[in-house]
């Protein structure tokens, strides 16, 4: 069998169960690239589906194209990856789309907004649905070719100076958080910060700011953020399955050929399951922990839950009306949310609350 005419015809499913990747020999010059992440390198997880993309990429080509990876602060700020890749200082990056939200709305809806889909569903829109069509027609004003690269599934709520008793207690509240979550928790009366991880628990441990969120159990233990605030919230409303992409300048991206292209899906998508094999494995062995260190593990309350849907609705409509690159994909997006959790709700989540009241 010819290898390099299986990898073109077989798409990524193909190329993954075939186990071809390994023996693949990119054709012409040694390709080098250097991908900036907006991560720190402490963190294994999310830091670590750069690494695994970058692997793979080699593996598959043979050792002919190769991705050096690099840390927040490396090449460029955490929040200046973006800028990066659209101008051509670097081929890639990898990164969370929702800190890009300040450029337009709708890099959110490439990662995660409040109320939005799980990790399931999210690659769903993306791959079987219209999400990954309508976000590259909307990265192309960015020179940017976006893939997949990982999902961390729900993330906690976050950690607090002080109890959450009631959505009175989020008024004035200065709080680290990326993404749309802060223009909710803005309407809601609190000051949002967007803070790369990096500096978190410096921000906290002064009192800078009275709570921060990042993604969950195995990440925030590592950081540090229990020896800093002793509430620990969930869920976190505002990604309940927040998407990592690798984004690749569009020149870099077509000077490849079509082997490399599809070396570069295989990559993004292979990172993509195994960052949140990563988190599921590791995050509950991390809860244990820190509810051993006297971590108190708590709901938001209610209404803070229902003032948050609320105003995360009423968001979204105004956004709609005023930015027509958003309400495409928005509009795509809800229907396609809508018919998943009508989906959901007989299946997923009967199975998961039955199993998770049982002793076992």
């Amino acid at each position: 069998m010819d290898r390099r005419s299986l990898i073109k015809n077989a798409g990524i499913a193909g190329v993954l169960a075939a186990g071809v990747a390994p023996a693949v020999q990119a054709q012409g010059a040694t390709i080098r690239w250097r991908l900036a992440s907006s991560f720190p390198k402490s963190l294994d997880t999310i830091f670590g589906g750069a690494e695994t993309f970058a692997k793979k990429v080699g593996e598959m080509s043979g050792g002919k194209f190769t991705i050096s990876t690099h840390a927040a602060g490396e090449l460029m700020p955490a929040f200046g990856v973006v800028d990066g890749v659209q101008n051509g200082t670097v081929e890639c990056c990898h990164t969370a789309p929702y800190y890009f939200f300040g450029k337009d709305e709708t890099f959110a809806l490439g990662c995660a907004i409040p109320f939005g889909l799980n990790s399931r569903q999210m690659t769903a829109w993306m791959y079987e649905g219209n999400g990954m069509k309508l976000m590259r027609e909307f990265y192309a004003k960015y020179n940017i070719v976006n893939f997949p690269a990982g999902n961390t599934g729900c993330q906690m709520g976050g950690w607090y100076r002080k109890e959450i008793k009631s959505v009175k207690d989020m008024k004035g509240l200065k709080m680290r958080i990326g993404g749309f979550g802060g223009k909710v928790l803005e309407r809601m009366g609190s000051v949002p910060q967007n803070i790369p991880g990096g500096e978190i628990y410096q921000a906290l441990e002064k009192g800078t700011i009275d709570a921060a969120e990042w993604v969950g159990p195995y990440d925030d233990q590592k950081l540090g953020f229990n020896k800093v605030a002793p509430f620990y919230y969930y869920p976190g409303w505002w990604e309940g399955g927040p998407q990592l992409d690798v984004f690749v300048n569009n020149k870099a991206y077509d000077g490849l050929s079509a082997e490399n292209k599809a070396i570069v899906e295989a990559a993004a998508a292979y990172a993509h399951v195994e960052m949140q094999a990563k988190y599921d494995a590791k995050n509950p062995t991390a809860l244990k922990q820190l509810v051993g260190s006297k971590t108190k593990v708590l709901p938001f309350p209610k209404d803070v839950l229902d003032l948050a849907f609320k105003e995360s609705m009423a968001l979204y409509a105004e956004i709609s009306a005023r930015n027509p690159a958003w309400k495409k994909v928005y509009d795509d997006y809800a229907n396609f949310r809508r018919d998943q959790n009508l989906w959901f709700r007989f299946t997923e989540a009967r199975f998961d609350n039955f199993m998770q009241s049982q002793k076992l």
